[in-house]
């Protein structure tokens, strides 16, 4: 871990307001594709015997067949109680699951347990989330991952994470940011700073440190352009192009590919059913395999890279083969594997290895920064004395939000 000032500003207090990880409660309104999320609510609806439907269900303390819900924001879900739910699916919505995968929710409330609707009504074609990652012992990760769909901050090491949006209001209205930090930060610089660019600083200078994730902040105008560039790259590359797009830059809008000589594809081709403990992985062919399925190139820092402890393709993977229990709407799983699934894992392994590429960079850039850290580098003793920190209190709370009408239960208006 790179030295970092005792005085380095924490994320919590440059991004005040966190929300804690979604809780869904049960497995099977969430899968790798929206066909399978279909099924198995068909044959959720189709159960006819309460107990039988319970089982289904897993119900736990928080949500039952009889409990009462509101819509989720932006979602004109039916609120009437599940014992009675006879009508089609609700519409899956695309949903950031952990730090790398992607996966389809189906957005009813009446089916997940801690939703955080605060989330929902901010997540818009404007925002991204930083999803802070715990510090886990002896892995050399990220502390910050980012995202521009809806994260359920899930950590493969089952530790806590928070999730801080960059705004506060939808349409990228009222930055989380501490009050007046833009500006101050704008005179030391000596250039614009957007909430856009700072989140690709923070992105770029984020560090784990013993109080929690530091970020040391730049009053040299050099040092800012090139943190904020190495940023837009990371966040470009977390949100699969959908954010900080520039061609001019190399950032095209998605999908992500690699340039064509480190470009992975396939080299024999895949098994319709992978079995779950049929993927492996050649070092020296730098290929992935999968049953009698051979991708490649994939290199070595890819393969090895990391969340929470667990690689992040076995952790994709297993996703996708794990076998539900019998009896359980999880045991429904896509028929076969698909050639878009073998398109979103070709798209993985490119975001790994470009990510992989830009650490380097990062760390070099880290050492850099350390090394200013007393002549160009600005502490949090800096912000106090300007006035921007502390932050108000109401600062760490979410906005008030009246985006959408929000129907309570069984159609009832629900005030916010």
């Amino acid at each position: 871990m790179l030295p970092v000032s005792d005085d380095a500003p924490l994320l919590q207090d440059l991004m005040p307001w966190s929300v804690r990880p979604m809780r869904v409660g049960r497995g099977w309104p969430m899968a790798p594709e929206p066909a399978c999320l279909r099924a198995r609510w068909a044959l959720f609806t189709a159960e006819t015997d309460p107990g039988a439907r319970a089982s289904l269900l897993h119900p736990t303390r928080a949500r039952g067949l009889h409990t009462p819900v509101t819509q989720l924001p932006g979602h004109r879900t039916p609120t009437r109680a599940l014992a009675v739910e006879d009508g089609p699916c609700p519409e899956p919505v695309r949903i950031q699951h952990g730090p790398y995968d992607q996966q389809w929710l189906i957005p009813d409330h009446r089916l997940i347990d801690a939703a955080r609707p605060e989330l929902w009504r901010v997540a818009d074609g404007r925002q991204v989330f930083a999803i802070e990652q715990p510090p886990l012992p002896g892995a050399a990760e990220a502390p910050l991952a980012f995202s521009s769909l809806l994260p359920d901050g899930r950590s493969p090491a089952g530790r806590a994470t928070l999730i801080r949006p960059l705004y506060r209001r939808p349409a990228g209205r009222d930055p989380n940011l501490a009050p007046g930090l833009t500006d101050w930060l704008a005179d030391r610089v000596g250039a614009d700073v957007t909430p856009d660019a700072l989140l690709a600083w923070v992105a770029a200078a984020a560090r784990p440190d013993s109080r929690g994730c530091a970020v040391p902040l730049p009053r040299s105008a050099e040092l800012w352009r090139e943190g904020v560039e190495l940023g837009r790259r990371s966040l470009w590359l977390h949100t699969r192009g959908t954010r900080c797009v520039d061609p001019l830059a190399e950032r095209p809008s998605g999908p992500i590919r690699p340039p064509g000589g480190s470009r992975p594809y396939v080299r024999a081709a895949l098994p319709e059913a992978p079995e779950a403990d049929g993927l492996g992985y050649d070092a020296r062919e730098r290929v992935l395999r999968i049953g009698s399925g051979l991708l490649s190139p994939v290199p070595e820092a890819a393969w090895e890279l990391t969340a929470g402890g667990v690689r992040v393709l076995e952790a994709w993977y297993a996703r996708r083969t794990a076998v539900g229990a019998p009896g359980s709407l999880e045991a429904r799983r896509p028929p076969a594997w698909t050639r878009a699934t073998t398109s979103e894992l070709l798209e993985l392994i490119g975001v790994l290895t470009l990510l992989a590429e830009l650490r380097g960079e990062v760390r070099d850039f880290a050492g850099r920064l350390a090394a200013a850290d007393g002549a160009g580098a600005v502490g949090a003793a800096a912000l106090r004395r300007a006035g921007v920190l502390p932050v108000p209190v109401g600062r760490r709370r979410p906005a008030l939000v009246l985006e959408h009408r929000e129907e309570g239960p069984d159609g009832q208006f629900a005030l916010l």
